[in-house]
């Protein structure tokens, strides 16, 4: 099974067995703090202390969130396979949960990426005593607009500093041992990161700007005393720290949606085959059927292609940027597929998914904020188009990457270098993954990326289509379709994925990519040469009942009872 269940966790770490222990340790935290407790809490809007009581005593983000350069135990590392799993297991138990833990690697990023090393130390030390950390970047007036940003270090000479301004919307921002501060230096107008301590007098908790147990601050910081020990980065320096940190925290929200939407199909498929209507299981209606069959491919897709963007950003170098492409997908594409997971499952539960006892209440709320968070999927798409001229148009030559499950330091992320120069990124022929390929939904799927090819040569966006962001954004989507689908097939042979469950996958692959291509031809600027080509993309999936009941009974009829979370 690709997807996760706790009480059958599978997971192997070679050689490593404190990766284990923390994996099957949170499990057995939240299976014994039950359904129950988790959802009151939610509810009263609890500080989810006992958590990270919980996290402190076990050195959980010690060990998984210190750089082995800098650890003060022999089982800290940075490995993002273990982390990806980590991710997974705590959204699978409650969104608020992986929220500390995010914003605490969004708040690490400035630090490690840092020339400080005695912050660098301090920090590891922190991390050792239990501390969860903070990521000042978003200011209420701008958002996440960083050339706007007001927040201000003035220079009194001696190395000395005094901060003022506000930030909004900093998660962890009341208990956060070190909040990593981005601002602008009051002479130079320079960019600079600065670390300020939440305990601070300087430091003013304004108020917790969302009703949840997490608490997103507002905080001011008044004449707070800087000293060169407390700066992690200044000028161009402290820009990239700004993005690349963001370029490593975005990708753990596909893998939130991921573990969200994995309990809500246990809970949802459960319960549909629980149920009769009219002298029939739930299970047994067509349509239910196809929901469910549908959802669960959707689900195993988002997991297949973040397993192997995982391994692009491990295996990652100056020389080899690809990631920068699957990275943002996997905070885009698979969060928004998440909401269509939810969606499905949401058709066969009904009402079931209101009720308050339930853990897909939760799952139907939380799901939205994760498209929504460390970039709009809008910003997140203007991003990837940069990348689509020498996806199709010039490929290179690069090492294959296998599985990256080894027990490595990821510390490239911290050295990511500078921010610029995106559009120069090349990738391997995409070809590679898909011209092996014969299954009929794929070649379909490949006759219809050979059309959007046709188009980008033959009628390619004009000089105010080029500006035009919503047109840009539906192109973009079917773009992003064709970088998804090589990831799957990449992904195919190294988990052994069988084709009846590729086939399905690649079924609901050709019906979105129809529907994007009809949504471009409807724009209103395209042209009758970019809408004939577009309804050339029109195509319909091979309809084979056969292989869907094998897909149903094998795959999705197959999870019912298989996790049940204990009360």
């Amino acid at each position: 099974m690709i997807l996760l269940n706790p009480k059958q966790h599978r997971v192997e770490y070679p050689g490593d067995e404190r990766s284990k222990e923390i994996m099957l340790k949170t499990i057995e935290f939240f299976e014994e703090k039950g359904r129950g407790k988790i959802k009151k809490d939610d509810q009263e809007r609890v500080w989810y202390a006992d958590f990270l009581e919980f996290q402190s005593g076990n050195r959980l983000f010690s060990d998984l969130l210190t750089p082995s350069r800098y650890a003060l135990g022999e089982d800290a590392r940075w490995d993002t396979w273990r982390i990806c799993d980590f991710n997974e297991i705590l959204a699978f138990y409650g969104l608020a949960y992986w929220y500390t833990w995010q914003v605490s690697i969004l708040g690490l990023g400035p630090l490690w990426m840092s020339e400080n090393e005695e912050m660098k130390k301090k920090t590891a030390q922190l991390l050792r005593d239990g501390g969860i950390f903070a990521f000042g970047l978003s200011e209420k007036e701008h958002g996440a607009d960083l050339y706007s940003t007001e927040m201000s270090l003035k220079p009194l000479g001696g190395g000395e500093y005094r901060a003022n301004g506000r930030k909004y919307y900093i998660g962890n921002g009341n208990e956060a041992a070190l909040v990593s501060t981005f601002g602008k230096m009051a002479d130079s107008g320079d960019y600079v990161f600065f670390a300020v301590s939440s305990k601070h007098g300087g430091y003013d908790l304004v108020k917790n700007v969302v009703a949840s147990q997490n608490f997103v601050a507002e905080y001011a910081l008044n004449d707070y005393p800087i000293s060169e020990t407390d700066i992690l980065s200044m000028g161009r320096d402290a820009w990239d720290a700004a993005l690349n940190t963001v370029n490593v925290g975005k990708f753990n929200l596909g893998w939130a949606s991921i573990g969200i939407c994995t309990h809500a199909l246990y809970e949802a498929v459960d319960h549909a085959a629980g149920r009769v209507l009219y002298g029939k299981h739930v299970t047994d209606f067509p349509h239910i059927r196809q929901l469910l069959t549908d959802a669960y491919a959707r689900l195993v897709a988002m997991k297949l292609f973040a397993l192997r963007a995982s391994d692009y950003m491990r295996s990652a170098s100056t020389e080899d940027r690809r990631y920068l492409l699957y990275n943002p997908m996997v905070k885009m594409k698979v969060t928004t597929q998440g909401e269509e997971v939810i969606n499905l499952l949401w058709d066969v539960i009904a009402a079931k998914g209101f009720e308050k006892d339930n853990y897909f209440e939760m799952a139907a709320r939380d799901i939205r904020a994760l498209p929504k968070l460390e970039g709009t999927v809008h910003v997140n798409m203007a991003l990837i188009i940069k990348f689509m001229p020498n996806y199709f148009f010039n490929p290179a030559t690069f090492p294959e990457i296998p599985q990256r499950s080894d027990l490595a330091d990821d510390d490239f992320l911290f050295r990511q270098g500078p921010t610029k120069g995106l559009g120069g990124i090349q990738f391997h022929d995409f070809n590679l993954a898909y011209g092996p390929c014969g299954l009929p939904n794929v070649s379909i799927f490949k006759e219809q990326i050979e059309v959007l090819k046709e188009l980008l040569l033959a009628a390619p966006p004009t000089e105010g289509q080029r500006k035009d962001i919503d047109f840009l954004l539906t192109l973009g989507e079917l773009f992003t379709l064709v970088a998804y689908g090589q990831l799957l097939l990449e992904n195919q042979p190294i988990y052994g994925v069988e084709d009846d469950l590729m086939e399905s996958i690649f079924d609901f692959m050709v019906r979105d990519f129809s529907r994007y291509a009809l949504q471009l031809y409807s724009k209103t600027s395209s042209t009758p040469e970019q809408m004939n080509l577009c309804l050339k993309m029109l195509r319909k999936p091979v309809i084979d009942e056969a292989r869907f009941e094998r897909v149903w009974e094998k795959y999705v009829f197959a999870t019912v009872g298989a996790y049940r979370m204990n009360d």
